[in-house]
């Protein structure tokens, strides 16, 4: 039961059955003021407009004419509902149909206005009064309001049983709520608890009604589907380290152990020795590359975003590569623009523009181009292109080109580890952009490869 109360479908029930409970009680108080309460307003308008008649008639005739006037009055009531008494400055009766003065008549908070049981030949009836002192005299108007208060008890013995029943209908309504959100909220309950139990094939069914329960389960798919990439990921990079670092650390291992069988030839134990160390070190650079990758599609680098002239840091990037590209015989040539702001993490920029340059230049046959350019997109962004004149990328790996470890077959005999690329896209993710390859000059042979990193203003 504690479960049950604590549970949202209840509390929406309920919430729904307050509401419903208060729109009751506002239709039943509509009706009340527009029935009960117009009956009351309209038998004091007829009794004020009454009195101000008599009163006028005191002004113009006296007590004679008064008495007149309520004679008149009485003759003409056919329902029998009009109350008058006229009485001297001695308290005797001078006209009306009472048999004696109402003794709470006058006296209440209210003024001259009552409500009170008044004698009239002989019967007790329930009235509403209006008492008026006329010099010496005292006067009362009313109206027989028995008929309307039977009328007022109907009236609320309806409205009680309504709410009775309209209490019943909230409950139901609040039941019926809670089941159907139950229902609703059943398969993405399944699917999680299927997730937990580790099945993550598993996936939130969609009702085809487009309402809001879908869109959370889409959102939950798209999650799952994520997750499952992820898992995909870390299984792919641990097979990819157990494979790609067993080669360097065999085979500086079986180096030592050579160099270590013949202690007689120093120049091959120093030559083992520094080819470990070069192994050593590139094993450390495919870790390190591992943990920023790490870093960067964690976001934890994103506390280091400052505002950053990206044009200038292109120039430093394009200035270092330039003498290496100097070198191979290949020209390195930049179209940037004077000023390009941009809030980010300038390393990690750099580091990825760096990447995409080394690789251009890697695949650039020697009297070869490599472009480094960069503009301002039409929608918020900016986009920085390096584009090469090398052999291109085949589309069945472009898809495939930001996996870790992941190397096509054209550059299998080049150094590297496969980790470029990705640290670009994670980088272009943690920015808020993406990493897009194409070919730089569609329909020349070799088309060339267009990699294309598009970040976020913010």
């Amino acid at each position: 039961m504690l479960r049950f109360l604590r549970s949202a479908g209840f509390r929406f029930a309920l919430l729904f059955a307050v509401v419903f409970s208060a729109a009751a009680a506002g239709f039943a108080f509509v009706l009340w003021f527009a029935t009960a309460g117009s009956l009351d307003r309209q038998t004091d308008a007829a009794l004020r407009t009454d009195a101000l008649g008599l009163m006028e008639r005191w002004r113009e005739g006296g007590p004679g004419a008064v008495a007149d006037a309520i004679a008149e009055r009485l003759a003409a009531d056919v329902e029998n509902h009009a109350i008058y008494m006229l009485l001297d400055p001695q308290g005797r009766r001078v006209a009306g149909n009472l048999d004696r003065w109402p003794a709470s008549v006058g006296q209440g908070p209210d003024g001259p206005w009552s409500f009170a049981f008044v004698a009239r030949e002989g019967t007790s009836v329930e009235a509403r009064i209006y008492a008026i002192n006329l010099d010496d005299y005292r006067l009362i108007a009313g109206r027989d309001i028995e008929e309307k208060q039977r009328l007022r008890d109907t009236l609320a013995e309806g409205i009680a049983w309504s709410a009775i029943a309209a209490s019943l209908f909230a409950f139901l309504g609040a039941a019926v709520l809670r089941r159907a959100l139950a229902n609703r909220l059943r398969p993405a309950t399944r699917t999680a608890e299927a997730i937990a139990a580790g099945d993550l094939s598993r996936r939130v069914p969609s009702s085809g009604r487009a309402d809001e329960f879908d869109r959370l389960g889409e959102s939950m798919n798209t999650m799952l589907d994520r997750i499952d990439r992820l898992m995909e990921g870390v299984r792919g990079v641990s097979d990819s380290i157990a494979h790609d670092l067993r080669t360097p650390i065999a085979r500086a291992r079986a180096k030592l152990e050579e160099a270590l069988a013949d202690t007689s030839e120093p120049g091959a134990l120093r030559a083992a020795i520094e080819q470990a160390i070069a192994d050593l070190d590139h094993i450390t650079r495919v870790f390190g590359a591992l943990l920023r990758i790490a870093e960067a599609e964690a976001g934890a680098r994103r506390a280091a975003f400052a505002t950053l002239d990206l044009a200038a840091v292109l120039a430093d990037v394009a200035e270092f590569y330039g003498a290496v590209a100097e070198s191979r015989g290949q020209a390195l040539e930049t179209d940037l623009p004077e000023r390009l702001d941009l809030v980010g993490d300038r390393e990690l920029l750099a580091q990825a523009v760096g990447n995409l340059i080394d690789n251009a230049l890697k695949f650039t046959p020697p009297g070869g181009r490599v472009l480094l350019s960069a503009r301002i997109l039409a929608r918020e962004g900016v986009e920085v292109s390096v584009a090469d004149s090398g052999p291109g990328l085949p589309l069945e790996d472009r898809a495939r080109a930001g996996e870790r470890f992941f190397r096509a077959d054209a550059s299998r005999g080049t150094p590297g580890s496969g980790l470029g690329l990705s640290l670009v896209r994670a980088v272009a993710h943690l920015h808020g952009g993406d990493l897009l390859l194409d070919d730089a000059e569609p329909g020349r042979e070799p088309p060339g490869l267009r990699a294309s990193l598009r970040l976020g203003t913010a």
